[in-house]
């Protein structure tokens, strides 16, 4: 009798070795037989397939996975059941986690973050076409082959919209650093929480760290509800505001803010880098956002544009809800508990007498290295995760301008000291309008590394040559000169005639009275007549227009440096 090989799977996928583990279930590399080809087989593990809850959630990832097909979503080959254990077979990508990606590397350039946020993204409106909520974005589930191609995994607490709901509890789920607010309030998940979660990974790969951060749980879910989610240009100041402002529409805390759909933030993320995006503004949210502060909502006038915050509506007055006495009751004796047990412990000397004050050192002037020095000299930390970079008026590249808490301020040993780093002396940009093409052009030529975009347009109110507007940056805004920017400045376009043909043969200063009563430039020369023979010049007649340049008949632009020059003898 043939002994059976413990290390086979259903009679076909031999498992060579563990190479991960998730909250359900084990993930072994193993050899399909059949196909002769490497696989990735997940396991439930053994106590929890007589879970009813455990066992319908990785019955809903295989119902989920095999549903979608897509070249960003790892591919299931097989589904099944072999001595009491469930599995599902699954593409096997060699290569590395986002998460891993982040941790090596730290914030990535702005073009590759884009790719991979489009990668991603696709396979989320694939999932949310199919109905599909992943419920659980993290970089920690999206792998990266060696050819950059991404691919998103787990939908291991993934729910169908018309699937069987699990218990309340499993309501709220997913990493918490990446959880939208509204699931942390326990409502239900959505295609709007999903795209909360693509926000946060997308801020991370701009950033190299989550925007929110806390040594339990329940306080980084209190951050997601409460604060709003930092603006990555101030880590960043070189990504584009066009870039920036997915993250904050994506990350909005009330859902109606967020976009509509996956589709719509696709799209905005194919086109974020468009120069004619770049300095887009930041958007505008017409529901109230549901923070610690105080409740505002932005509004636009539509007669004037002025961007306006006024106070939300308030919100109506719930009935009040019957009181859980026996709740109360559990929790007061919990406290009372605590409190006794608090006592008795500091009657042994358990607890230790709060730690000692230091005073946080002056750091303005210093750069990041000297400061972090200074800080473990007085016991203290500087938070290098979290240098927020700034353009300053006046202070240099590279060095301190702001200190949180100020120095001099008396903290608890170890306490973490925050500061803001200058990113470069700004410059503010001129205001351009009014000014002749020309004239700006010489201006903006002082900025070597400012691209000077321009375009013409009709106008009968400006004169010719002179800029309309100009667009891609406002007047006012801080630039950097020393990092690649662009504006456009839009003139008024010249006028465009044709060189009459009646000119010819017309005395010379009449000519030149009949071009200049058109707008244009002219300019007398004598006609060259070292190549012409004497019988020639002997047919010539003074004072008359021989030709022109441009030629008569031909189509001019009359521009400030451009004249049309009259040849006579």
């Amino acid at each position: 009798m043939t002994r059976r090989n413990n290390n086979m799977i259903a009679n076909r996928y031999l498992a060579t070795h563990h190479i991960g583990q998730g909250g359900m279930a084990d993930v072994f590399l193993a050899h399909d037989t059949i196909l002769n080809r490497e696989v990735a087989v997940k396991i439930l593990r053994g106590e929890l397939s007589n879970d009813p809850v455990a066992l319908l959630r990785f019955q809903q990832e295989a119902q989920a996975s095999t549903a979608l097909s897509h070249p960003n979503i790892v591919d299931i080959y097989d589904v099944g059941e072999d001595r009491g254990h469930h599995f599902i077979v699954m593409e096997y990508v060699r290569g590395t986690t986002l998460k891993n990606l982040i941790k090596r590397r730290g914030a990535l350039l702005k073009e590759e973050a884009q790719d991979i946020m489009k990668q991603i993204t696709s396979a989320i409106v694939e999932a949310h076409k199919r109905g599909i909520i992943h419920r659980d974005i993290k970089p920690q589930n999206i792998l990266v082959k060696a050819d950059g191609t991404i691919k998103v995994v787990d939908f291991g607490i993934a729910l169908a919209q018309n699937s069987l709901q699990l218990t309340q509890k499993d309501s709220v789920m997913g990493s918490v650093h990446y959880l939208a607010p509204e699931l942390a309030r326990g409502e239900q998940a959505s295609a709007q929480s999903d795209i909360y979660a693509l926000g946060i990974v997308f801020f991370e790969l701009l950033s190299g760290d989550v925007p929110f951060k806390g040594e339990q749980a329940v306080e980084i879910a209190l951050k997601h509800m409460r604060e709003p989610i930092p603006d990555i240009r101030t880590i960043n100041p070189d990504i584009p505001q066009s870039m920036s402002n997915i993250i904050l529409k994506a990350c909005a805390k009330n859902k109606n803010n967020r976009y509509r759909s996956a589709q719509e933030m696709l799209d905005d993320i194919t086109t974020c880098l468009s120069p004619k995006r770049i300095n887009e503004r930041p958007p505008l949210f017409d529901y109230e956002e549901h923070t610690g502060k105080t409740r505002m909502i932005k509004k636009v006038d539509q007669k004037t544009g002025e961007v306006k915050e006024i106070p939300a509506p308030k919100r109506p007055v719930k009935k009040k809800k019957k009181i859980d006495w026996l709740a109360i009751i559990v929790i007061l004796l919990s406290m009372l508990s605590l409190a006794g047990i608090y006592f008795a412990l500091s009657l042994t000397g358990a607890f230790k007498p709060a730690a000692s004050l230091e005073t946080v050192p002056d750091l303005i002037g210093e750069t990041v290295t000297s400061a972090k020095e200074l800080c473990q000299d007085n016991n203290l930390q500087l938070d290098t995760g979290n240098i927020v970079y700034e353009l300053t008026d006046e202070v240099e590249k590279g060095i301190i301008f702001e200190v949180e808490p100020s120095s001099g301020t008396e903290v608890a040993k170890g306490t973490k000291i925050q500061v803001k780093v200058s990113s470069g002396i700004g410059v503010y940009l001129d205001n351009y309008v009014g000014m002749n093409i020309n004239d700006a052009k010489k201006q903006l030529a002082n900025y070597p590394n400012m691209h000077v975009l321009t375009s013409e347009e009709a106008s009968d109110t400006y004169d010719p040559g002179v800029v309309i507007r100009q667009e891609l940056m406002d007047p006012g805004t801080r630039f950097n000169p020393n990092t690649n920017t662009e504006i456009r400045l839009v003139y008024a376009s010249y006028p465009s005639v044709i060189i009459p043909t009646e000119i010819e043969g017309m005395n010379i200063d009449e000519a030149r009275t009949l071009l200049e009563g058109m707008g244009l430039q002219v300019v007398l020369s004598n006609l060259d007549t070292s190549q012409l023979t004497q019988e020639e010049i002997d047919n010539l007649s003074t004072g008359i227009v021989i030709k022109s340049n441009p030629e008569i008949g031909q189509s001019y632009v009359q521009t400030d440096s451009s004249y049309v020059t009259l040849y006579y003898y």
